[in-house]
């Protein structure tokens, strides 16, 4: 059972790792806005759309099944 948990919990690894990596950046800022003060992240705030929705759900339920296994193995080791 632990071992077939952590093969689980690799594999959730790899592809949590790989949904992080894919997601899209948030922000265009440079050097010169955080020197200026950023003053264009006021509106820069928007809803997320296509590609960028689907890879946030995606990691959500990622990380979330991370934290189940990993609270699964830890329950498996114990007993």
């Amino acid at each position: 059972m632990y071992n077939t948990l952590m093969t689980l919990f690799l594999i959730d690894c790899v592809v949590l790792i790989a949904c992080v990596m894919m997601q899209p950046a948030k922000n265009d800022n440079d050097a010169m806005s955080a020197l200026t003060g950023g003053a264009g992240d006021l509106f820069s705030r928007r809803k997320a759309r296509g590609f960028e929705a689907v890879m946030q759900i995606v990691t959500t339920i990622c990380g979330a099944f991370f934290f189940i296994l990993a609270l699964a193995m830890i329950y498996v080791s114990s007993h």
